[in-house]
């Protein structure tokens, strides 16, 4: 295969400044791992811009480059944090509370952590009941949105950034549908003006990066972006967007599996799947309305998956549970469990579980950090509106409208990789031949 036209993709001259909002046991432990990995005390494992390589041509030539010298991405040194959150906690406060990360690896950084503060929140009882914090803004949802506007420019002003990526870290917000206030920019500014209850507190902070030029990822499971009104705002501004639902924990597991039961055409009967964790985010969720946003995010990955239209044998009458339960002593290590009913040859049944003792906020913090760097690559090389190639980390990926979702964690990767390849002029890989030309 030919190569591709490279596409002229602006360099990452200056500082990156990277907003989150919601500044708890994620954003603490993201800003806190980079803070140590550009100290050189840790490593930034689990990071595809830090850790990964990409291979180039055919696989004979052994090109292997690492990604971010592959691509011109922003390098460690050059970002600052910043963020909002309903509690006024700096980041050494909330590290130490959070109790994800040791307290030596904590104190190595108290300095810079301790300097950084959130900014007081856009918050509404409607969409979280089951916390609250004294950090908050004042006035009705348009003063509040231009009160983030400000924020945003101040940050950038401040810390002398050139770009800045928003990424969403809060908690999951209670279960809600588009409405007429969702359909165009106007109308939401108008819901704006109106004190609208169907507007949620993070699509507030999705049209104040949106309208400052900034590109915004949604990890939770929020309807935050995917209205009409921000998808024509995001394409007529020139902003990349993407969401939604950091892929973590057991949805990680489901979508490395169900593709290799797939590939088998093994069946699967059913697929039982529950969780305990106690951080704030498993008290957010002990809330029906805001656990019922998290469900949907994490049953649709099967179906997308097994494809049981197409494989009705195989998976039409897969049985899929979800649950999550709040259980406070065990803080940010969510435990999983899943029981797999699947059977094979003659129909014989067998068995998989799967008992997965994770740490929610270390395996969301990587993808904090490639998601903002891969948005400002983004950016930077002229793409807008939702990027799709991102896919990879979310669990329940935004799609343009008239596209499938893809689900498959491989299929997911190679997207990612073969986009990077063409934003470079290089060929996609394939796989169907290695000799072929780079």
């Amino acid at each position: 295969m030919s190569p591709a036209k490279k596409i002229n993709v602006k360099p990452a001259d200056g500082k990156l400044g990277i907003l989150l909002p919601g500044m708890g046991a994620v954003a603490s432990t993201f800003i806190a791992g980079v803070l140590s990995s550009r100290k050189g005390l840790t490593r930034p494992f689990g990071s595809l811009t830090q850790m990964g390589t990409i291979r180039i041509g055919a696989r004979s030539e052994e090109r292997f480059p690492l990604i971010n010298e592959y691509v011109p991405l922003a390098q460690l040194k050059d970002i600052e944090f910043g963020g909002w959150d309903i509690f006024p906690d700096n980041m050494f406060e909330v590290c130490t509370k959070a109790e994800v990360l040791e307290t030596k690896h904590i104190e190595a950084i108290k300095e810079e952590l301790s300097s950084i503060k959130p900014m007081p929140a856009v918050f509404s009882p409607k969409y979280i009941k089951n916390i609250t914090g004294p950090n908050q803004k004042t006035g009705t949802l348009w003063e509040k949105a231009q009160a983030l506007r400000a924020d945003i420019q101040n940050f950038k002003k401040t810390k002398n950034c050139a770009r800045l990526v928003t990424v969403w870290c809060g908690s999951t917000e209670a279960y809600c549908k588009p409405s007429n206030v969702h359909a165009t920019i106007e109308a939401f500014e108008a819901g704006l003006k109106a004190d609208s209850e169907e507007i949620a507190p993070s699509q507030i902070y999705a049209y104040a990066s949106i309208m400052e030029g900034v590109p915004f990822c949604n990890g939770a499971p929020n309807l935050t972006l995917d209205i009409p009104a921000f998808l024509q705002l995001a394409k007529e501004k020139g902003v990349a967007i993407s969401g939604r639902d950091f892929k973590t924990g057991q949805t990680l597991m489901k979508t490395i599996l169900a593709p290799g039961l797939k590939s088998r055409m093994l069946g699967v009967a059913g697929w039982y799947s529950t969780n305990i964790l106690g951080n704030r985010d498993g008290a957010v969720l002990d809330d029906p309305a805001n656990f019922k946003t998290k469900e949907e995010s994490k049953l649709g990955v099967l179906d997308t998956i097994f494809q049981p239209k197409v494989y009705p044998e195989l998976y039409a009458n897969l049985y899929h549970k979800v649950t999550i339960n709040y259980y406070p002593p065990r803080g940010d290590a969510k435990e999983g469990w899943d029981n797999i009913d699947i059977f094979g040859w003659m129909g014989y049944p067998m068995q998989i579980k799967v008992n997965f003792l994770c740490r929610d906020s270390i395996l969301a913090a990587p993808l904090v950090l490639d998601l903002a760097l891969f948005s400002d690559l983004s950016q930077r090389a002229g793409f807008s509106g939702i990027q799709e190639w991102l896919s990879f980390y979310y669990k329940a990926p935004s799609v343009n409208e008239g596209n499938v979702v893809e689900h498959d964690i491989f299929i997911q990767s190679m997207k990612l990789k073969n986009t990077l390849r063409t934003m470079m002029g290089d060929a996609p890989v394939t796989h169907t031949d290695d000799a072929v030309e780079a």
